[in-house]
């Protein structure tokens, strides 16, 4: 058994070539091998969010506070408030983040695959954003 005690683990900020805008990540699990899964609590400042992305085996997010964006290739930007559960499935072309306006907490949670829980691609741009 491991107990992580809150503030243990320091906070990180969003890379700048895998976000856009101020993020910050808080790391909450990710057990060793041969477990695969891992989770943080990422907060998204208004306006920002991630760049396109996919994950192997999927991603789950647990919106925890304020109003955000998520969007798939080929649908809609659509508006996600604390209690929605999002589910990508696996290699689905993806991104999310906060609101114009509001900032935006979400849990994530995804497994790794050969060691990689995510492939990032391009930025989002403001148009595809909708800003």
């Amino acid at each position: 058994m491991e107990i992580r005690r809150a503030g243990s683990q320091p906070s990180g900020k969003g890379p700048a070539e895998w976000f856009t805008g101020t993020v910050r990540i808080d790391p909450l699990f990710s057990p060793p091998d041969p477990a695969r899964v891992a989770g943080a609590l990422v907060t998204f400042e208004p306006g920002a969010r991630t760049a396109w992305h996919t994950h192997p085996l999927g991603q789950t997010l647990i919106v925890t506070a304020g109003c955000g964006r998520v969007q798939r290739e080929g649908g809609p930007v659509e508006e996600i408030r604390p209690g929605d559960v999002v589910w990508f499935p696996p290699g689905e072309r993806h991104w999310h983040g906060a609101a114009p306006a509001t900032a935006m907490s979400h849990i994530a949670i995804q497994e790794k695959l050969d060691g990689s829980a995510v492939t990032w691609m391009e930025q989002v741009s403001d148009e595809q954003y909708g800003a």
